[in-house]
């Protein structure tokens, strides 16, 4: 379609801010049933990112060096698809670490298309512009994270075939969303020094992986119905974080050749593992890592542990921050 350049109809500037969020696990890499993957994450509050954007003849682009060129790629593919008549300036004052585990990626596309559709009225929802840009292959937690924030359960994605023909490849289905506790705390464990599995080594990955248990996979989204599920709306951090562990445990030995282990930091996965030897009952790696977190609940219990792994761990690749759930979507102002 062609949109014209209306200046009566057309907002002039839009501000939007989306968070990051943890991939908590899979639970089901099998399929049988005619879906795969399936997974459990949670919206944070921060690290964020931030732009505004406006309409212009020509694509500009602001911002962190780090950004600029992902940012203009969406930003161009989306004006090409969608066939506009005109282009936007967008300044991005904040961003979410790439290649961390936090959905850094599907976070600047939806923003970017938010922005997009709100300067032109395309009234385009989070799920459509997840298809343009090419975001949710195999999780839909990151767009439901940036439409309702929470704690999020999707349904992974359907394959093979209905009496209709094939099914559709669309993002996969939002089946449960919770508020996640206020005073519970999330201490994020950072490795700078290496960046998690994306993009073409993923895909290498999930191609070169053996099949995985039905047996397995039954057993994980049992974690998820009848553990984890019941223990958010019960606050009880410790079965939650027995249900996140069977999850974390399990996904993450079978990606283990890929990643060079359950985790893929030595560094994290050393303070997971003493986190697990003090008796914390929630933690684990987010999506394919480095990125590390555990779940506390109060800032001050999670501040007692982090000043422990502080003298504990004195490498300086790791980088630590405490913050809360975020249980809204994303801002528009």
């Amino acid at each position: 379609m062609t949109i014209e350049n209306n200046d009566s109809n057309l907002v002039g500037m839009v501000s939007i801010k989306s968070t990051a969020r943890l991939h908590m696990g899979f639970f089901d890499l099998h399929g049988g049933l005619g879906r795969k993957f399936g997974s459990i994450g949670l919206s944070l509050a921060t690290p964020s990112i931030e732009l505004s954007a406006k309409r212009s003849n020509e694509l500009h682009v602001e911002g962190a060096a780090s950004v600029i060129d992902k940012v203009t790629n969406i930003a161009q593919s989306l004006m090409t698809k969608l066939n506009l008549n005109g282009s936007v300036s967008i300044n991005v004052s904040q961003h979410i670490p790439e290649h961390a585990g936090l959905g850094s990626g599907t976070q600047t596309s939806l923003a970017v298309g938010a922005a997009v559709s709100r300067l032109y009225q395309l009234n385009l929802n989070a799920a459509q512009i997840a298809e343009l840009t090419g975001r949710g292959g195999r999780s839909g937690i990151g767009i439901a994270a940036f439409e309702h924030g929470g704690l999020l359960i999707d349904g992974g994605r359907a394959s093979g075939t209905s009496s209709q023909g094939p099914l559709s490849a669309k993002v996969p289905p939002l089946l449960a969303r919770y508020d996640f506790p206020e005073d519970w705390r999330i201490l994020l464990i950072l490795d700078t020094s290496q960046p998690g599995i994306h993009g073409a080594a993923e895909r290498d990955a999930f191609n070169k992986l053996p099949e995985f248990s039905e047996n397995l996979a039954a057993h994980l989204c049992r974690y998820v119905l009848m553990q984890a599920m019941p223990a958010l709306v019960e606050r009880d951090l410790t079965a939650f974080g027995f249900a996140i562990q069977a999850l974390q445990s399990h996904v993450g030995d079978y990606f283990a050749p890929a990643q060079g282990g359950r985790y893929a930091s030595q560094q994290v996965g050393a303070v997971l593992q003493a986190l697990q030897n003090m008796g914390v009952a929630c933690f684990g790696q987010s999506s394919w890592g480095p990125t590390g977190f555990a779940v506390f609940e109060s800032e001050a219990e999670a501040k007692r542990y982090l000043q422990r792994l502080e003298v504990m761990f004195l490498d300086g690749q790791l980088s630590w921050e405490i913050c809360s759930a975020r249980n809204t979507g994303a801002e528009f102002f």
